[in-house]
């Protein structure tokens, strides 16, 4: 497993030496990463994660104190820990500067800081999330965060160009090759790009589509990704009950190692800078799906 470590890895480690002042310019990802809810991501995993070879680990849920991230870190040399993301109304910008300024002084340029207005069905405050975001990121930027180490979670048009602008880029969820190249389109050609996919290792098509209609169906029932899903051409019809099976195979990949590649290559091809594999089911070990789809990447030309 050793070589195919370091075949993925590549791209991270031709750019990954840094020094600490603060370190500007966003930490390296590779073309790969690995997305996981916080509430069930582990030292160990994170550990597995790097030597497997892939370049980032993606936290959602994370909290603005950054523990979680910072545990993971502290249990690994090279890997770059994002989180996928912070919620700006369940975190204030004093308290995500201090946590990324203390993480900063300890890991020196491997935290990426991603934040996002997520939904208003979870946020009792919730008012204009763009207009929250650039107050965020104002806030920020005085106390010393650098833009370049902070990615937004973006869907629609106006986010993702706040995102091209003012950021590293965007890391959009719950999306299609489709919308990474329309993505790309809106941000330009500099910015960051970097999509999560969610990726289900089973040739029982079925079976697969099972648990995508389990963990795709609550997403569903949230403002944000139902306008974002009718944005990109799914009907109204699809997205009810859970989805329709057309809807759950567009937004997770299954099958063997080389077609969940193969997703992961058309987010590529369609102008992702890099893709954040989540493997579902959730509860279950990610490490033998991500050493399968590791082996498929590193077996090719």
């Amino acid at each position: 497993m050793r070589h195919v470590a370091a075949r993925l890895h590549q791209s991270v480690t031709a750019s990954a030496a840094t020094t600490h002042s603060t370190t500007t310019t966003r930490p390296p990802l590779g073309r790969h990463g690995v997305w996981r809810p916080g509430r069930t991501t582990t030292p160990e995993i994170a550990a597995g994660v790097e030597r497997l070879g892939f370049g980032a680990l993606w936290l959602g849920g994370a909290t603005a104190d950054l523990e979680l991230p910072e545990q993971l870190l502290d249990a690994t040399d090279r890997l770059t820990v994002a989180t996928g993301i912070v919620n700006i109304w369940s975190s204030t910008p004093d308290e995500l500067a201090a946590s990324f300024h203390r993480i900063d002084r300890r890991h020196p340029g491997r935290l990426l800081l991603g934040i996002g207005a997520g939904h208003p069905e979870s946020a009792a405050r919730y008012r204009s999330p763009y207009t929250a975001l650039v107050e965020t990121l104002d806030a920020l930027e005085s106390l010393g965060v650098p833009l370049q180490r902070v990615v937004l979670a973006a869907l629609g048009p106006r986010v993702l160009r706040l995102a091209a602008e003012r950021t590293a880029g965007a890391h959009p969820y719950l999306t299609t090759p489709d919308h990474t190249r329309s993505a790309r389109e809106t941000m330009g050609p500099s910015a960051l790009l970097a999509p999560e996919q969610k990726v289900m290792r089973s040739t029982d098509a079925a079976a697969a589509r099972h648990v995508g209609h389990r963990v795709v169906g609550p997403y569903l029932e949230l403002t944000n990704y139902r306008a974002n899903l009718l944005r990109m051409g799914f009907a109204e019809a699809s997205l009810a009950d859970g989805g329709t099976d057309d809807l759950i195979d567009a937004l997770v990949a299954h099958g063997d190692a080389a077609a969940l590649v193969a997703r992961l290559d058309a987010h590529l091809e369609a102008g992702a800078d890099h893709v954040a594999i989540q493997v579902l089911p959730g509860r279950d070990d990610p490490l033998p799906t991500l050493a399968a789809i590791a082996a498929a990447l590193a077996a090719r030309p």
